[in-house]
């Protein structure tokens, strides 16, 4: 037996020794890294997602991707568990990505209720992140999110543990990110959410940058209409709606189209 499978061995042996939330935790979040490798959001080994676990040993943790495997391959087993310290407690061969930490630990440790953070360095997410005015109020995605959105101007690569304040202090209580010519982030008290709010903000991006490259006249919606398109998001219950209708759908979608992400 070589040596890959070796470890996937050792890794899906892992799952059953766990506790029930943490396992369930780890299969939602490898299920939401390889819906976004399907979405074609993944950008080779960079970018990350993150949920956080109950605390351990009296220290708040959080899972995050093992630095060099692709979105698509990675498993509930293989990711790496680590405290706000960035050291990782649990039995893995994977160390995880510096910057990963460094961003990921500054939302969980300012918001509570950030039970998953998703970072990406989208094409579409990158380019709006790098225009002065970010989101416009083009489509209904972007009329719905686009009050939710903070900004955090960019500071080069994230391995400074001093950025993690002034990031945190930019999201504030918002659900939405848009990192400066660097990409896009979302937080959800669940993954779900999470995955929700991010195929929302990336869909608002990618319309945006079609529409800006079609060079034609733009037609401006009312904007009392699209004050009241903003409103549906402090009165519609979205994480509810992620959790019960469109999570269990994006479940069904992956165990078509690439199963194995419980393992």
């Amino acid at each position: 037996m070589n040596t890959m499978v070796m470890d996937k061995t050792a890794d899906k042996s892992r799952i059953g020794k766990m506790s029930d939330v943490e396992a369930q935790m780890r299969r939602d979040l490898a299920a939401c890294y390889r819906l976004v490798a399907l979405y074609g959001w993944d950008d080779m080994l960079a970018t990350h997602i993150s949920a956080r676990l109950p605390d351990e040993d009296g220290k708040e943790c959080f899972l995050l991707n093992p630095l060099g495997l692709m979105f698509e391959e990675i498993t509930a087993s293989s990711l790496v568990k680590i405290n706000m310290d960035g050291e990782i407690i649990s039995d893995t061969p994977y160390k995880v990505n510096r910057a990963g930490f460094v961003i990921h630990s500054a939302v969980h440790a300012a918001r509570h209720d950030a039970g998953c953070v998703i970072h990406l360095h989208t094409l579409d997410g990158v380019a709006v992140s790098a225009t002065e005015d970010g989101i416009l109020p083009l489509n209904q995605n972007s009329m719905t999110i686009g009050s939710k959105v903070g900004f955090h101007e960019y500071e080069g690569v994230a391995t400074n543990e001093e950025e993690r304040a002034r990031l945190a202090k930019d999201l504030g209580d918002k659900p939405l990110m848009l990192l400066r010519n660097h990409g896009t982030l979302s937080v959800g008290p669940s993954i779900a959410s999470a995955f929700t709010l991010i195929y929302l903000l990336e869909t608002a991006c990618t319309i945006q940058v079609r529409t800006l490259a079609m060079g034609q006249k733009l037609h401006a919606a009312d904007p009392k209409v699209i004050a009241e398109t903003g409103k549906m998001m402090e009165d519609f219950n979205i994480a509810s709606y992620a959790d019960a209708m469109v999570w269990p759908a994006m479940l069904r979608k992956l165990d078509r189209e690439n199963p194995g992400y419980a393992d």
